[in-house]
């Protein structure tokens, strides 16, 4: 492995210059610096992180939180978890990925041991418990999601709440006047997750104001679950003709129950999903959609901890504006679709 000394040897200074250049702890001139990096480059020099975290009391390292559950769609957590690790990565941050339901002990764990420099949590609920021992640590985090009171807390999330308004509005807009939600699974409101409940808050208010009748159902997702949530949403409100589909595991059930049932998309029935463009894409008829923007979330996460860690940053709030992209799942309600 090649050494600081060689570095200096080969740049033309001395060993505390080189050290000087990567921690930035002293001003080097432009022209030194320089040097030196590109002795670093030639030479292919990685700098021994214990000895690293030792001089600097850093680590280099972000905690990321994101609790693996069996009734969240994992892929989307990934693609927030990928984003927050190649961000970090350009910012010379490497990430530890805490994936265990541990709660308020994963905190403690961090905060204590000095494991990370700070962190991230995902999977953020309305009254969540770590959120306490978060308001007294001087360890920056990051929140991705809404807790019900963000004092003293950065968060960045999608707006769901304006997410749920705007589905509501576009199936409005075609005539609908009878909706169904079909939600996440019921473990996911019983925790009151926060994106879930301030999806729900969106589409209640604005389906008030625009004099639409909403039923809201939870669903575990896959077919059989499917067929007992769609039973009982159309026995309950039979004139139901537009669908709004917050549950990824759901979606494909859902268009093939309603292929099954003779009901054309979008003739009869219009679908809207929240959902990751590919689900969208992908499904058996082109979802109009909302989609989920897990790149821009995760980076921005991390452009924010990386600014508090630069004593840069301050706490605030961050929502992403929904944006609907209407494809051939929607379209204007059938004749005789008014409420029953």
């Amino acid at each position: 492995m090649v050494t600081l000394a060689e570095v200096a040897q080969h740049a033309g200074v001395s060993a505390s210059t080189v050290s000087y250049v990567l921690s930035g702890k002293r001003s080097i001139s432009t022209t030194t610096r320089e040097r030196v990096e590109q002795s670093i480059r030639e030479l292919g020099y990685h700098p021994n992180a214990g000895a690293r975290a030792l001089a600097s009391s850093r680590s280099n390292i972000i905690a990321l939180m994101v609790p693996l559950r069996t009734d969240m769609y994992v892929p989307v957590m990934m693609e927030i978890a990928i984003a927050v690790a190649t961000t970090a990565r350009n910012h010379g941050y490497d990430v530890l990925l805490l994936t265990g339901e541990e709660g308020p002990d994963a905190v403690r764990r961090v905060t204590g041991s000095g494991l990370a420099d700070a962190m991230i949590l995902m999977d953020v609920e309305l009254d969540d418990e770590r959120l306490p021992l978060l308001r007294g640590t001087d360890q920056p985090s990051v929140l991705i999601g809404l807790p019900a009171d963000t004092t003293g807390l950065t968060c960045v999330d999608l707006d769901f709440r304006a997410t749920g308004a705007l589905c509501v509005e576009h199936l409005a807009m075609l005539g609908h006047r009878d909706i169904a939600v079909i939600g996440e699974a019921p473990a996911v409101y019983e925790r009151h997750t926060g994106f879930a409940e301030r999806t729900l808050d969106g589409l209640r208010s604005r389906a008030q104001e625009l004099g639409v009748r909403l039923l809201h159902r939870p669903c575990e997702g896959g077919y059989d679950a499917m067929a007992v949530t769609l039973a009982r949403i159309l026995d309950e409100r039979p004139g139901t003709s537009g669908f709004v589909v917050q549950n990824e595991q759901a979606v494909e059930p859902l268009l093939a129950l309603l292929r099954q049932q003779g009901r054309a998309v979008p003739e009869d029935v219009s679908v809207v999903a929240i959902c990751p463009d590919q689900v969208a894409v992908q499904a058996s008829v082109r979802l109009t959609s909302v989609a989920i923007p897990a790149q821009e979330m995760g980076r921005y996460a991390v452009e924010h901890l990386v600014a508090k860690l630069d004593d840069r940053g301050m706490d605030e709030v961050v929502l992403i504006a929904p944006e609907l992209t209407v494809r051939a799942s929607t379209g204007p309600a059938p004749s005789g679709s008014s409420p029953s």
